[in-house]
This record gives C-alpha cells, sequence and structure tokens, in this order.
C-alpha cells in the first residue's frame, strides 16, 4: 500500500498493474460518465469514445450552465453485467463506489483496476472537475455519457489487477471479530 498518493494520468496503460488494493491515487485527465443505461446504449450502439486505457465512472453528474455542480459515485454493483464488454474493449478503469462482484474481479485481472470514491462527497468531487463533452445527451442528465476533464482527483484502489478487493478483506474482518465477539458472548463471557 502506497502512502503518498501515486499520480496517474489518463489513459491509462501498464502502470497500473502495479497498482495494489488500498493504494492512494490521484487521477488526472479524461473520464466518461457512464450509469446502466449508457452501458446499455453503449452495448448496442457502440462505444462513443476511444476505450483504450479508458476510465469509466459509475456517476450521474449534476451539470448546470456546463459546469459539474455535483458528481458523487453511484453503486458500481448496478453495472456488474454490463462491465465486461468494456473491459474487453480495452477500458482500464472503473470508479464508483460499494464495490463489485466477483465476475468484475476476473474481469478486471490483470487488465485493469476498479477505484473507490466516498459517497456522499459530490462537491468534493466537482471540485476537482469540468466538462469536456456528452454524449448519448438523449438518455437525460444522470444517464447521458459525460466527458469530464479531472484534475488530481482523489481515490483508493478498490481491486487491483491481481484480485485483491479492499471490500472484500473488510467483510473478511468484521466476519471474523463478528464470530470472535459471539462466541464470548454466548459462552456467557467466560
Amino acid at each position: 500500500m502506497t502512502e503518498k498518493p501515486v499520480q496517474l494520468r489518463t489513459p491509462l496503460g501498464d502502470e497500473i498493474l502495479e497498482l495494489h488494493a488500498g493504494d492512494l491515487v490521484e487521477l488526472s485527465g479524461t473520464v466518461y460518465t457512464a450509469r446502466d443505461e449508457a452501458h446499455l446504449r453503449m452495448q448496442k450502439k457502440g462505444i462513443p469514445f476511444d476505450p483504450k486505457g479508458a476510465v469509466i465512472y459509475h456517476c450521474g453528474p449534476v451539470i448546470r450552465d456546463g459546469k459539474v455542480i455535483a458528481a458523487g459515485p453511484t453503486t458500481s454493483t448496478r453495472m456488474n453485467d454490463l462491465t465486461g464488454f468494456v473491459i474487453s474493449r480495452g477500458v482500464r478503469g472503473l470508479i464508483g463506489k460499494g464495490g463489485m462482484g466477483a465476475q468484475v474481479k476476473e474481469q478486471l485481472r490483470g487488465k485493469g483496476v476498479y477505484f473507490a470514491f466516498t459517497g456522499g462527497c459530490a462537491a468534493l468531487a466537482s471540485s476537482h472537475m469540468s466538462v469536456a463533452g456528452v454524449f448519448f445527451k438523449d438518455l437525460g442528465m444522470a444517464e447521458a455519457v459525460w466527458v469530464i476533464g479531472l484534475d488530481r482527483f482523489p481515490l483508493v484502489v478498490a481491486i487491483d489487477s491481481h484480485g485483491n478487493d479492499i471490500f472484500d478483506a473488510a467483510r473478511e474482518k468484521a466476519e471474523k471479530a463478528f464470530k470472535e465477539y459471539s462466541a464470548g458472548a454466548c459462552s456467557g463471557g467466560e
């Protein structure tokens, strides 16, 4: 785990293969927002941006007068079944909250990473962003694919390209602590 944030710029390359779950990252460059409807549209109509080395942010931003007002992450597990095709076409990074399923972890193995950004910090997120364009605007503000410029966007590597997952590690630690607590509570504390 790194102590100082790793500086990354899109498009991402093989440098991400050196990252480990728990590493801190500051990401700059271009990302593309995409939620459920955008993923479904991309499956039917194609990816409207060059996916090689790209980063998709699971987010439905609030855009007003060409500015990002709020851009907190959405729950990434909603995209579990919609993610494999973008990774197979070269997307190297995903950003969201709450982690992703085992199938996505395997799809990322040797290819990419999943970054976590804290939910509830939509205003902080927007302070690192600028609007550079939009695809699929007809889907509405939240579901369109927004082209967002990032400046040192703070992230944590949640799933690395080696299959390590901070959410799995936290769940295992919590389950172990609960079992230990339950064993002691059920035996009368002896």
